[in-house]
């Protein structure tokens, strides 16, 4: 039994008795649990630890009160919830059966009524929940029970509870909700308001999955799907699966359009219209095109394919013949990883750049599915993974790039660059970030500044006699002061503190994570998920309120280069800058004398892209 399975029995002792874990996902474990007051076998969702870690958790014990007062045949009901020695869970029935995932990974195609009937039971369970205030937000096959054939859908209202307990918006915690082949266009674009419309696209998905046996959108990576889901239209079903009723296809189609005044105005309407062989949809009916129409689309797509290489082709000459007496420009580039180990999502900073602005470190899954740090440098494809990090998250580097601290449970540590062991630095219980300065090393714990020696030693506060308040501290040139963030969520401004003395310096400017000072300007993130810049005097300890936009739309993950002003944020897993449809990829550098030159993902992958433009002079 591992350390934290072993804390959560002790926790839940006399309640409930662990005897398995069942599977894991991006928010929570789930482990087979016995309920003893109740004698029966029951499920536990254990939310992960740095997502506790963030959220309150009396607000989450509050909002999810919500869900447990819903009572449907086809919604899996909501046990308990609580907290204990830090965890937060919620129980729910344990169904013998499998989840719908399950079943189309085995079947990989659905009976058409049976896939229309399950839809449609999903589509009574939804409207029942609409018409009580609650949007599902997450609805997928994983979250689709199979008991005796009869679907339930589990989670109800887990992602609103979640969302509401960080204070609004996910991007405020660098977590995003939603699956990205089942996400509404209106997700996909990290819109404020989501309607009851969202959870109809995303069972539109589902049932097109069940009867083509792909989903709508598929692409190589998180970031291609969601550009296919906001800017492409869905191929119909019937053309995939021609024994699909048209009434049913047509349905789907509705289900599935981009704007959501144009889908069902419920979720009964869409369950109506899958059970009514009269039904149709202008929509889908010009969405089936003549073989006229489909020989002039063809010619059309070619003229402009040929028309984009020429044009291309023209670009990529003038950018060699003029590159070296162009004056120097900001380089704005993609950083991707390996498919199968996209960079972490979870709250807070989960990639670190070197102060030389050359190396980045990154939290992701190994090849056997554990977390770990992974390093890997700009001009070099290959990531490499750092000995003894498993389960680490907040990376963060020494001032002189020689060290790699980060957060492992319970405990802050640190681990060369260059390899080696990894050495305990401090005992830490919880963490909201942290920062390496030269008289140490300041941590944010259950939201209180503390200090600690970067060679080992006991947390002190920062300031004397009372610790001060604040989250995410990122330390400012010259070692000796930090700027961090005073509250978690939309109403968080920025303030500096200095390290030695604990005074603090409000700078009335609304901010969820500073991230560093590049060129005289302080970088920092919105609630928003905007990044910005604002000339900074670090002496006077003051910032201009004429702050401008870097980067727009961006996740709280961020990181800075401060000798070399460079910039990575991240959106939903994958470093991107401008996004991933125009990947631009970082061949040449400044100190090379050649110049930077792109190619759309679309005509090269990156390792052909990357070897391509080495050989270029």
């Amino acid at each position: 039994m591992s350390g934290a399975v072993a804390r959560l029995s002790a926790a839940l002792s006399g309640r409930y008795r662990i005897e398995r874990e069942l599977g894991a996902g991006g928010m929570a474990t789930v482990y087979l649990a016995f309920d003893e007051k109740h004698d029966r076998k029951v499920a536990i969702k254990v939310l992960k630890p740095e997502l506790a870690a963030v959220l309150g958790a009396e607000r989450f014990v509050v909002e999810i009160k919500t869900t447990a007062a819903m009572s449907h045949p086809h919604i899996l009901p909501l046990f308990d919830s609580g907290t204990a020695d830090g965890f937060l869970f919620y129980v729910m029935p344990y169904i013998e059966g499998e989840t719908l995932r399950e079943k189309l990974n085995r079947e990989t195609q659905l009976g058409v009524d049976e896939a229309v009937r399950i839809a449609r039971d999903i589509a009574d369970a939804l409207d029942y929940a609409h018409r009580h205030g609650v949007i599902h937000r997450d609805i997928k096959p994983e979250n689709i029970l199979l008991h005796d054939g009869r679907p339930m859908v589990a989670d109800f209202g887990i992602a609103l509870a979640v969302s509401a307990a960080a204070g609004g918006r996910m991007t405020e915690t660098g977590l995003s909700l939603g699956t990205p082949h089942y996400m509404s266009p209106e997700q996909a674009t990290g819109a404020k308001e989501i309607t009851a419309r969202s959870d109809i696209y995303s069972l539109g998905s589902v049932l097109y999955e069940s009867l083509a046996g792909e989903p709508p959108h598929s692409g190589g990576s998180a970031q291609q799907v969601v550009m296919k889901i906001i800017a492409e239209r869905v191929q119909p079903v019937t053309e995939l699966r021609t024994s699909v009723p048209l009434n049913v296809a047509a349905a789907v189609a509705k289900s599935l359009e981009k704007l959501p005044a144009d889908r069902f105005e419920s979720a009964k309407a869409f369950g109506d219209a899958l059970g009514n062989p009269a039904f149709t949809s202008a929509a889908f009916l010009d969405a089936i095109p003549a073989p006229a129409l489909a020989r002039r689309g063809r010619r059309r797509e070619t003229i402009l394919a040929v028309a984009f290489v020429t044009a291309l082709a023209g670009w990529l000459w003038s950018a060699l013949e003029s590159r070296r007496a162009a004056a120097p420009v900001a380089v704005h580039f993609a950083f991707s990883t390996s498919p199968s180990q996209p960079i972490g999502t979870a709250l807070g900073r989960t990639l670190a750049l070197s102060p030389d602005g050359r190396t980045v470190v990154y939290a992701t899954a190994d090849s056997a599915g554990r977390n770990r740090l992974f390093s890997r440098a700009l001009d070099d494809l290959r990531q490499l993974p750092m000995a003894g990090t498993e389960d680490a998250l907040f990376p963060f580097f020494s001032p002189d790039g020689l060290w790699v601290a980060f957060f492992d449970g319970r405990q802050l540590k640190k681990v060369p660059l260059d390899g080696g062991p990894p050495t305990q630095i401090a005992d830490v219980q919880g963490l909201q970030g942290a920062t390496w300065g030269t008289d140490g090393i300041v941590v944010s714990t259950g939201g209180k500044l503390a200090l600690v020696p970067s060679g080992g030693g006991v947390l002190a506060p920062l300031s004397r006699g009372d610790s001060t308040q604040g989250y995410w501290p990122v330390v400012l040139p010259g070692g000796k002061t930090v700027a961090y963030a005073t509250k978690l969520g939309q109403n968080a401004e920025l303030a500096v503190a200095d390290i030695s003395t604990g005074r603090v310096t409000k700078l009335g400017v609304p901010g969820t994570f500073p991230l560093g000072v590049v060129g005289g300007e302080l970088i920092f993130s919105r609630a928003d998920g905007a990044v910005m810049a604002a000339a900074f005097d670090a002496r006077a300890i003051r910032m201009a309120p004429n702050a401008r936009v870097v980067v727009s739309d961006a996740l709280q993950n961020a990181a800075i280069g401060e000798s070399k002003g460079n910039l990575i944020v991240t959106t939903d897993g994958d470093c991107l800058a401008p996004p991933e449809w125009l990947r631009l990829i970082a061949a040449f550098y400044e100190q090379t004398g050649k110049r930077f030159i792109a190619a759309p993902v679309n005509f090269y992958d990156e390792k052909t892209a990357f070897e391509r433009f080495q050989s270029l002079d």
